[in-house]
């Protein structure tokens, strides 16, 4: 072998930094499995199909400003009530078909984003990820995720608040046309709406993910269980209900912000706009609109789709074992 051929080649730092991304894309890749896609997927998809009405109601109060194009209630079951009345059980379903996509890919890639980062995080160690290990690693998840679905959040809010009985007069026929309009007249940043708020709803995600894994793996350490041992289907809604209430009660209000954003009857000139306005207009309990009908809706969602995604992604998961 030749002096020269002996010699290693000059790394640049540049060629370096370089190197260690790509190095690392790639490890992160190797942790990638489409189980978890499928199975976040189902859990959103069972969840939303059950409680989509709960989640028009949820919105339409939260976007409850004072505005006269928006009809009045008096509680949850006098805006079912005044939604079915109107438009019988298609008007309760307005926004489903965005709804389930959203949720659906949503999850899905939550899911998948989530346990990838995870497992990268883990690598190479026999401790378990601290607390704040899995809230960064939900966070980035939700970061992730959140740029690939906030279109369809944008799109699922507008249908929701669609008013009117008549069909002919509503604005949107639905998801496909809404998204093709709301490009058209407002372009990216139309699809965009609300996405700065939904950046900060990350903390949601992450504090949840959080509280989840931290229950999870006190309650194996307690049963002398490892800490991913499989529980049973009521053990999963119990982490999953608690985790959901305490995740909710830290970050509701910003759920109240997005939405008003996200509104087409109203415009405001960003989150400052929106959270001045609120709490000029309507004070504290401005941004709390919506959270009992919020709580009562996502609190089963989220234990359907946990107690779905653990399932089906143990039955995939353990079927290529």
């Amino acid at each position: 072998m030749s002096p020269a051929s002996s010699q290693a080649l000059p790394i640049s730092p540049e060629n370096g930094r370089s190197a260690t991304v790509t190095e690392s894309f790639l490890r992160l890749l190797g942790h990638v499995k489409v189980e978890n896609l499928v199975a976040g997927l189902s859990g959103g998809v069972v969840s939303t199909m059950i409680l989509h009405p709960l989640d028009l109601v949820k919105i339409r109060f939260a976007v409850s400003d004072g505005l006269q194009v928006r009809p009045t209630y008096n509680g949850i079951m006098s805006c079912m009530r005044s939604v079915w009345h109107q438009e019988g059980i298609r008007g309760l379903y307005q926004g489903v078909t965005p709804n389930i996509w959203g949720a659906g890919a949503s999850w899905g890639l939550y899911f998948f984003f989530y346990n990838a980062i995870k497992a990268y995080a883990k690598e190479g160690r026999e401790s378990e990820l601290s607390a704040t290990e899995h809230m960064v690693s939900a966070a980035q998840a939700g970061i992730l995720t959140l740029c690939l679905t906030n279109p369809i959040w944008v799109t699922k809010t507008q249908l929701v608040l669609q008013y009117s009985a008549d069909r002919s007069r509503k604005q949107y026929k639905g998801m496909v046309d809404a998204l093709v309009k709301i490009y058209k007249h407002e372009g990216i940043p139309g699809l965009y709406r609300g996405f700065v708020p939904g950046l900060f709803g990350t903390s949601h995600g992450a504090l949840q993910f959080m509280a989840y894994e931290e229950l999870k793996r006190d309650y194996n350490e307690y049963r002398n269980k490892a800490s991913d041992a499989k529980l049973d289907s009521l053990e999963y809604i119990a982490m999953a209900a608690l985790s959901k209430i305490f995740a909710v009660a830290t970050t509701y209000p910003y759920q109240v912000v997005r939405a008003r954003l996200q509104d087409q009857h109203n415009k405001y000139h960003g989150v400052i706009d929106v959270v001045r306005k609120t709490w000029r207009n309507e004070g504290p309990v401005g941004f709390y609109k919506g959270m009992v009908a919020n709580l009562i809706r996502v609190t089963p969602a989220c234990c359907i789709t946990f107690v779905v995604y653990e399932n089906v992604s143990r039955f995939l998961l353990g079927s290529k074992q």
